[in-house]
Formats: C-alpha cells, sequence, structure tokens
C-alpha cells in the first residue's frame, strides 16, 4: 500500500491531483452554464420574469462571494482538506433542495447555500496549487485549472441541453448532486493535505482575517484583483444574456443555443493553454496586458457593429470567441500573479480573487435581464464596460510593467513542501 504523502508536499502522481482540483473549480461553471439553456423552461414552470431566473445565478454568486471570504482565509488557520470535504457534502445537499424547490424564492435561497459550499472547491484549488507550486510552475497548473474551467462551459450547455430535452430543468440539480458526491469520495481518497501545521497561521480565524485586509491594502494586489473583477462583468454578462440573445433573438433551440456557446467557450481553452506554454518566455503580465486589450477591442467591435449594422449569428460568435480567447489568457495569468502576492496568506488571498469574480460577475448577471432580452445591446454594452473598466485599473493600478508576482519568483525560495521553479 503506498505511503500518504507528508502534509504540504506534493504527491507522486500529482497530475492526477490536479486534475481532481481542476474538476472541483468546475462545479461553479457546471452550476451556472447548464442550467442557462433551461432558464426560458424555469421562468415558465416556476411563473417567473426572466429577470427572476437570472437571479439564481446571481444567487449562487453571492453565496460564492461569501464562501469564498470565509472558507479562504480560514482555511489558512485550519488547512484546506477538511474544508473541501465539508463543501462538496453540503453542496450535494443544497443541490437537491433546488432540484425540489417550488419558487424562485426557494430556489435562489437554496443557490445561495450551494454557492456557499461550492466555493470551497474553487478557493481551496486554487491554495493548494498555491501551497504546493511556484512561479512557472504555478502557471502551467494554473493554466491546467483553467483549461478544465473552459472545457466545464463547453460540455455545460450541451449537457444542460441534453437533460431538459428529455427532463424537467431540475434533473439538473440532480446531477450536480450526484457529480459533488464522486468529487468528495475523490477528496477523501485522493488529495493529501497541502498546508502542514508549521506553516497555518496562528492566532485563529482573527489573524487571518487581517491577512485578508492586508492583501487588499498592497496596491498591486488590489489593482489585479479589481482587473479580474471588472473583466468577470463581461463574462458573466454574456453567461447570463446569451441565452436569451441566441435563443429569443437569433432563433436558436436550446441545442443548438448550447453548441454555439461551446464553439466561443473553446477561446477560454486556447488563451489557457497559451499561458500554460508562454508564460515563461512572455511573462504573465504580459499575457494579462494581451488579454485585457483583445477583449476590450473584441466587445467594443461587437457593440459598436451592434448599433450600426446590427449583429448575425456569426458576427457575434466571432466577437465572443475573442472576448473568451481573451478571458483565457485573463484567468490563469491572475490567478498566479495573485497567489504569488499573497503567498503567505495564500487561502486569503484565493478567497479575495474569488469574491471579487463574484461579486462584480453577480452584479452584471441579473442588470442584463432587467435591460432587456430582446436585442443584443445591454449584453453588448455591459460587457464594453466591463473590459473597459478592466484594461483602465490595469494601467493605472495593477501597472503590470513592473511586473508584479513575476520578479519575486526569480532566485525566490519557495515555501516548505512547495515545489521550486526549475
Amino acid at each position: 500500500m503506498q505511503a500518504r504523502p507528508l502534509h504540504g508536499t506534493p504527491p507522486a502522481r500529482g497530475g492526477a491531483v490536479i486534475l481532481l482540483l481542476a474538476s472541483l473549480t468546475a462545479i461553479t461553471p457546471l452550476a451556472t452554464d447548464m442550467l442557462l439553456p433551461a432558464f426560458p423552461d424555469m421562468g415558465h414552470d416556476l411563473h417567473a420574469a426572466d429577470s427572476s431566473v437570472q437571479l439564481s445565478l446571481t444567487a449562487y454568486l453571492l453565496g460564492m462571494l461569501v464562501g469564498q471570504l470565509l472558507i479562504g482565509p480560514v482555511s489558512d488557520s485550519t488547512g484546506r482538506r477538511r474544508l473541501l470535504l465539508w463543501g462538496s457534502a453540503l453542496f450535494a445537499v443544497f443541490s437537491v433542495l433546488c432540484a425540489v424547490a417550488t419558487s424562485t424564492e426557494l430556489l435562489n435561497t437554496a443557490r445561495v447555500l450551494e454557492g456557499v459550499s461550492g466555493s470551497a472547491g474553487m478557493v481551496l484549488a486554487r491554495a493548494v496549487v498555491g501551497d504546493w507550486y511556484r512561479g512557472q510552475e504555478a502557471a502551467k497548473r494554473f493554466s491546467i485549472l483553467s483549461v478544465i474551467f473552459a472545457v466545464a462551459p463547453i460540455i455545460a450547455p450541451v449537457l444542460g441541453g441534453l437533460i431538459t430535452n428529455v427532463f424537467s430543468w431540475r434533473a439538473l440539480f440532480v446531477v450536480l448532486a450526484a457529480l459533488s458526491v464522486v468529487l468528495l469520495i475523490a477528496v477523501a481518497v485522493a488529495l493529501p493535505e497541502s498546508l502542514p501545521p508549521e506553516r497555518r497561521h496562528s492566532g485563529g480565524v482573527a489573524t487571518a482575517f487581517r491577512s485578508m485586509r492586508s492583501l487588499l491594502a498592497e496596491r498591486s494586489f488590489l489593482g489585479y484583483v479589481l482587473v479580474f473583477s471588472f473583466a468577470n462583468v463581461a463574462l458573466f454578462s454574456y453567461i447570463s444574456g446569451s441565452s436569451f440573445v441566441f435563443q429569443d433573438v437569433y432563433k436558436l433551440s436550446a441545442t443548438q443555443y448550447s453548441l454555439s456557446f461551446a464553439v466561443t467557450a473553446v477561446g477560454i481553452l486556447i488563451g489557457g493553454a497559451m499561458v500554460g506554454n508562454l508564460a515563461a518566455k512572455a511573462g504573465l503580465n504580459r499575457l494579462l496586458t494581451i488579454g485585457v486589450t483583445v477583449g476590450l477591442v473584441a466587445s467594443a467591435g461587437h457593440a459598436i457593429v451592434s448599433v450600426t449594422a446590427g449583429n448575425t449569428l456569426t458576427t457575434s460568435l466571432v466577437f465572443m470567441f475573442l472576448c473568451m480567447f481573451a478571458m483565457g489568457l485573463t484567468i490563469p495569468s491572475i490567478m498566479t500573479i495573485g497567489q504569488e502576492i499573497g503567498r503567505r496568506s495564500g487561502g486569503a488571498a484565493s478567497g479575495v480573487i474569488g469574491a471579487g469574480q463574484c461579486l462584480f460577475g453577480g452584479i452584471a448577471a441579473p442588470v442584463v435581464g432587467a435591460l432587456g432580452t430582446g436585442s443584443d445591446k445591454p449584453m453588448a454594452a455591459l460587457m464594453v464596460i466591463g473590459f473597459g473598466c478592466a484594461f483602465l485599473c490595469l494601467v493605472l493600478i495593477a501597472r503590470p510593467w513592473q511586473r508584479h508576482g513575476e520578479n519575486t519568483v526569480i532566485g525566490g525560495q519557495a515555501p516548505q513542501g512547495a515545489a521550486t521553479v526549475h
């Protein structure tokens, strides 16, 4: 029988464990994107307006926000593994509650709780990678997380469309519960603790939250968090609005929409793979700058065509593919930079990064529906605003030319139990 790896030491079969961590992060796009084709049916079944149904996305993101702000810092004091086990178990329970909801009020309440528990997988997967790896080695692992994170929204709408063509939308939550049980078993069997007691924060939870406040007081870290948060305004505007734009405006079926969404989501996969392969040569900050710039140009082009000539399905797919490619460059770059800057409080750093994503994305999602779903203009406007603000924060606050999160890696010492960069 193979011995369990020491606390804080990357396991011998690191690739399999990274795939497990990536699967834990994929719960969120599954819990959001798999429902997109079902939004119209959910509205009819629950006798709710489009904006009320979209609030289920915001409710989940609100839970994710609160959960990451709590679980991330607390894990710096308690360790990661136990919280991952509890999170996976409770996610399954609350997914079942969503499946039996009889009103949007009950559904959204259960979605908040589902989001809190689901946040454990996302925030702690990033923290575990930060515990074990540094610099370029961390960038490679974060790019894997991003690629799996990209595969999930490719598969999720297609899977959601197929399921809703045969079963009720409620079956989607049953599937989520079953997946969470599988991940719970996998964590219990295969994932060792990544944060040994000697590297945990002393002083309890209060010290953990003080470290989060210290991180936010650091200009560079705050800048990258804001860049990521505003970029997610664009991402979640697309996630929330695309089902109505593609199905109501372009008259696609649920399955056709799912396939169209999958085409654009391939952009995230390509961008994430490029970060893993080019980070050492090009630099994370340069790749991040390219990503945000491409997103701004593509979203602006989409908005201009929408206002002038009017977008077709083809032009929308092209512009959205470029926007998702931009997110593919942005996500792993900021994950790596942020965890490197906040490496002494990896859980807190991961929690702040994820909370900003959920807060800004959660605000954007219902705004698209409130502004109207009979046109692509609201979605286009919010996307260009998101990428525009991300670009301003990148230049004015993050200042990528100073190469934050990269300089400390060269010649730096990896924490005990973490992999050094070769």
